[in-house]
């Protein structure tokens, strides 16, 4: 039987979620990485993970449809039986996402109902789902947004869902503590990546606005937040929990 941890990392197959399972990876962990369509990226992602000496597999997920959790669920535990002996995995990051921008007078049921599904109801039945499959002494990481700190018009919406699930958070380290498993939050500021790429070629100044008014002087990589999350799933972390880790650079201070 393997004694190596696991993470589970939803969206793990491009921008933010593939460097955070990469980063896990590095760090000695073997993953289970989730893509909504886009496998091929997925299989890549498995491939850099094995190259790092890790073992990783990549499983389907609609993060936005929890009516198919249980079916994700039971292929999980298909996977650790078969790839690991095991029935439990050790750290849950809950990283998939969508970008809706809209202000609050042009925003639909619609656009919010999409937000709501992934970014809020997604996280809490899917943890919820995933419960009696993560380990005792295991880790939560739920990422959040520094938009629930700082405002920028446009986000209303996506920044109410995240802004729950930072209450959400602290209700699950309080539950869950008897079982020795933490949860904290990640919010990362504007960063580099496909799910910011509309709103920085829509607003050309944005970069260079955004940079200005970061302490660091420039906008976030990818690499800028791999290594919170596979810190917070580290025993260097133990003692945190319930806790807001922005990584921002310092915007807006």
């Amino acid at each position: 039987m393997s004694t190596n941890k696991i993470a589970l990392v939803t969206g793990g197959s491009r921008g933010l979620g593939k460097n955070m399972a990469l980063q896990l990876a590095q760090a000695g962990h073997d993953v289970v990485l989730t893509y909504h369509s886009r496998q091929e990226e997925a299989q890549v992602v498995v491939g850099q993970a094995e190259a790092l000496g890790r073992k990783a597999v990549a499983l389907q997920l609609d993060s936005g449809k929890a009516a198919t959790f249980p079916a994700f669920a039971e292929a999980l535990g298909h996977s650790l039986q078969a790839r690991w002996g095991r029935n439990s995995f050790d750290f849950l990051i809950n990283n998939a996402g969508i970008d809706v921008a809209r202000p609050i007078a042009q925003t639909t049921e619609d656009d919010f109902d999409q937000l709501l599904n992934v970014h809020f109801k997604g996280v809490f039945f899917l943890t919820q789902t995933l419960l009696p499959q993560l380990a005792d002494g295991g880790a939560i990481v739920n990422l959040s947004t520094g938009l629930t700190r700082f405002t920028t018009p446009g986000y209303a919406a996506y920044a109410s869902m995240k802004g729950a699930v930072e209450v959400f958070t602290k209700y699950l380290a309080k539950e869950l503590g008897s079982r020795g498993i933490r949860a904290n939050v990640v919010a990362p500021g504007i960063v580099k990546t496909d799910f910011t790429k509309a709103a920085r070629e829509a607003h050309p100044q944005l970069e260079a606005y955004m940079s200005g008014q970061t302490a660091l002087g420039r906008i976030g990589e990818p690499e800028d937040i791999g290594g919170v999350v596979a810190f917070l799933c580290s025993d260097a972390a133990r003692w945190v929990n319930a806790q807001r880790l922005e990584a921002s650079g310092g915007y807006s201070l």
